[in-house]
């Protein structure tokens, strides 16, 4: 189910209080392939181990939050910090 567009349009960073957007198809395949190899941890330094349907990232593309089954899930220790999958992902 996709996130509901009105409520993206209200949602802050808890961290930064800035507004998020989709993560591009693109940039989401790459997050996934990396998740598939173990390379990605959230901000609690746990392995994240299932695969996004969705993600929002924040406006200074520092932070990724999962979105399950159309909910996003704005908790700070369940964002990725996007500094260890930076050069990977066209963040324009």
């Amino acid at each position: 189910m996709p996130i509901n567009k009105e409520l993206l349009t209200l949602l802050v960073c808890p961290v930064t209080k800035l507004p998020v957007r989709l993560l591009s198809r693109p940039n989401l395949q790459i997050l996934n392939q990396m998740i598939s190899e173990g390379n990605v941890q959230n901000a609690a330094g746990q392995s994240v181990d299932a695969q996004f349907s969705q993600a929002l990232i924040t406006q200074n593309n520092t932070m990724i939050y999962p979105v399950n089954d159309g909910i996003p899930i704005m908790l700070e220790d369940q964002a990725i910090p996007v500094n260890q999958i930076e050069g990977k992902m066209s963040l324009t």
